[in-house]
């Protein structure tokens, strides 16, 4: 099976990790300092912080931001759930406005001003265009799961700079891994404090009264990440702009070989921009048969994803299925097909082959007035 996302690991990524477990420290220790500046050097912010996972990450901006019961949260329909749980997770509300149809990122005209936070996604690793987003007082958690890596105008997403705080996944399938794990960007002093102090418990140490002294002052987590996972990530992070770049290469090459086939392609970067790619989702007719029809073939293809407000947790935003029109109507064909900076050219044309094969067939029987399903 060919998947849609995978990790990519070399001599010198399992070189690193054995190195830490040979080592004095295996939990959160130095190299995860290290790894941490590493990403705070490469995205332009003046600190990273590392968690357990992606969704650890946006938990722990969500708390650092001040959120809880009163305050309302709004994100993309078009994401993992993770993306409106940080919301759940402090006690705020969740909710979600439409898409734009060009971009298939969040509308942010249709944001309320009485709306606490956004977390804006970068879906797909097209990030959000947030220069001229008027915030006002509302808290801005970028969720870049899927754009660790892409640029905008104003240089490297994660740098922050429409932004309070910006969130990055690790996972396997993710533009760089440590096989589980996350990250915050802020360039805010008090907000680093925050952070480090959630994921850890909300340990302040009190070395005055003793080296042993700690105080604990509110409710964090134990969300660290592990020196061996950090090993992996900074590896990793020396080849993130290769990986980029592969991404990349392969989507113009979809983008080449697709242009005349009855499909609607991603939207892509504007003129000096760069995409991350994490995802290369399409729209097709007859979906459900064009994804049976590609796995039985070996084709990993996915579908990113199931709406937020699709699923009973989200009742109480009292929005069915059809009430945010372009979200809706795009997600009913949505198919992705793989990417990864692993695929090679021969797997990238077997995709391809038997890709245009599939759409044209289901289509030719469309025509004939043939299975629908």
């Amino acid at each position: 099976m060919i998947p849609y996302g995978r990790q990519s690991i070399n001599e010198s990524d399992i070189s690193e990790v054995v190195e830490v477990l040979r080592g004095d420290w295996l939990t959160q220790g130095p190299t995860v300092e290290r790894f941490e500046e590493s990403v705070a050097e490469y995205v332009g912010a003046r600190f990273a912080v590392a968690f357990s996972s992606g969704t650890a990450a946006l938990h722990g901006a969500a708390a650092a931001a001040g959120l809880g019961p009163g305050d309302s949260v709004v994100t993309s329909p078009l994401t993992f759930m993770a993306s409106a749980n940080c919301a759940r997770y402090v006690g705020a509300e969740p909710t979600v406005v439409d898409i734009e149809a060009s971009t298939w990122n969040i509308d942010l005209a249709l944001v309320r001003s009485d709306i606490s936070a956004v977390v804006p996604v970068h879906y797909a690793g097209l990030p959000v265009d947030l220069t001229a987003f008027d915030r006002g007082s509302r808290a801005v958690i970028e969720d870049a799961a899927h754009a660790l890596g892409a640029h905008t105008s104003d240089g490297p997403v994660g740098n922050c700079a429409h932004s309070d705080m910006c969130c990055f996944s690790t996972h396997p399938v993710k533009p760089i891994t440590t096989g589980e794990g996350g990250l915050v960007t802020t360039n805010d002093d008090e907000l680093v404090a925050r952070l480090r102090r959630f994921r850890s418990h909300g340990i302040i140490r009190r070395p005055e009264h003793g080296e042993w002294f700690y105080d604990i002052a509110e409710v964090g987590f134990n969300y660290r990440m592990t020196d061996i996972q950090a090993a992996l990530g900074a590896s990793q992070l020396g080849r993130i702009d290769e990986f980029i770049q592969r991404r990349n290469e392969i989507a113009l090459t979809y983008r080449r070989e697709l242009a005349g086939l009855s499909v609607e392609l991603p939207p892509g970067a504007p003129d000096g921009w760069r995409h991350g790619y994490h995802l290369f989702p399409i729209a097709v007719d007859n979906r459900a048969q064009v994804f049976r029809a590609l796995r039985e073939q070996g084709i990993g293809v996915q579908v990113h994803y199931v709406p937020i407000h699709h699923h009973p947790i989200s009742s109480h935003m009292g929005l069915g299925v059809g009430d945010l029109p372009v979200c809706d109507a795009l997600y009913e064909r949505l198919i992705s097909l793989p990417i990864h900076p692993g695929m090679s050219d021969d797997e990238l044309e077997f995709v391809l082959e038997h890709f245009c094969s599939v759409v044209e067939a289901t289509k030719a029987a469309r025509d004939a007035g043939g299975d629908r399903s």
